[in-house]
């Protein structure tokens, strides 16, 4: 499903319940994610700083109570144990960077 290039594709798979890849560096996980339509997910928090980009697709992230429609090369941002959660109506892919706080 992932429409990342070959050679990402042969980064290690994340551990985690993502579809996603997984490139680590000091500080901060990357992650190459791809959703399936109609993925839903749960509202959550994170003790890391995500920033992220939207290679495919478009997803729909809650933040702060508002729902915001992040679409293919647009960036977004979750601050570290903040409530959020996301779902997607088409297949999406994004790249994720997971920053610890000594990054």
């Amino acid at each position: 499903m992932s429409h990342f290039p070959p050679l990402l594709q042969s980064l290690p798979r994340f551990p985690g319940p993502l579809d996603a890849y997984l490139l680590k560096a000091p500080g901060t996980d990357v992650l190459l994610v791809s959703y399936p339509p109609h993925t839903d997910i749960p509202p959550h928090r994170h003790d890391t700083e995500n920033v992220g980009v939207v290679t495919q697709g478009e997803l729909l992230l809650m933040l702060d109570g508002t729902e915001q429609r992040i679409g293919t090369g647009e960036w977004y941002h979750i601050p570290a144990h903040v409530l959020h959660a996301a779902r997607t109506q088409v297949a999406t892919a994004t790249i994720e960077f997971w920053c610890t706080a000594d990054a």
